[in-house]
């Protein structure tokens, strides 16, 4: 499972001119599911979300997770980005899962999201999204959870 994470002031996520999902200050998940991943990368991913330093302590230094600012995860499903970008000039998206097993997994990352964070919201599963945010920084890291 590969996440793009952004440090937020805000984000939504609209799908066909209406507003599905959106936060004040937290972060902004691009979500892709990898064909190898089940329960183990889900779980380790959520971990890596609510956990990852990248908020800024009383000094200034990134020593604050999501679970401890308490802000807003907003999950957005992108297989692009578990694209081959390697060669040529056109992405080779063998490396994400199809999507039966992306749908199934994303939304398992969604409920284990929701039952351990306060303010999660999200996108809409192979909809086209409309996705718009205030990146705050900016700060993005990749997750990856191997």
């Amino acid at each position: 499972m590969i996440a793009l994470i952004q440090r937020v002031l805000s984000a939504r996520v609209e799908v066909a001119g209406e507003t599905v999902g959106a936060i004040g200050p937290g972060l902004l998940a691009l979500v892709a599911v990898e064909p190898h991943d089940g329960e183990p990368q889900a779980r380790r991913m959520l971990e890596r979300l609510l956990g990852y330093r990248v908020f800024a302590d009383a000094a200034g230094k990134m020593n604050r997770s999501l679970a401890d600012t308490g802000g807003g995860l907003l999950l957005v499903s992108q297989f692009t980005l578990a694209a081959d970008t390697r060669s040529g000039m056109r992405p080779s998206f063998t490396g994400a899962a199809p999507p039966e097993h992306g749908r199934r997994w994303f939304e398992r990352l969604l409920e284990l999201a929701c039952a351990a964070h306060p303010a999660v919201e999200t996108g809409r599963f192979g909809a086209h999204m409309v996705v718009s945010l205030v990146n705050d920084g900016p700060v993005t890291f990749r997750l990856d959870t191997g």
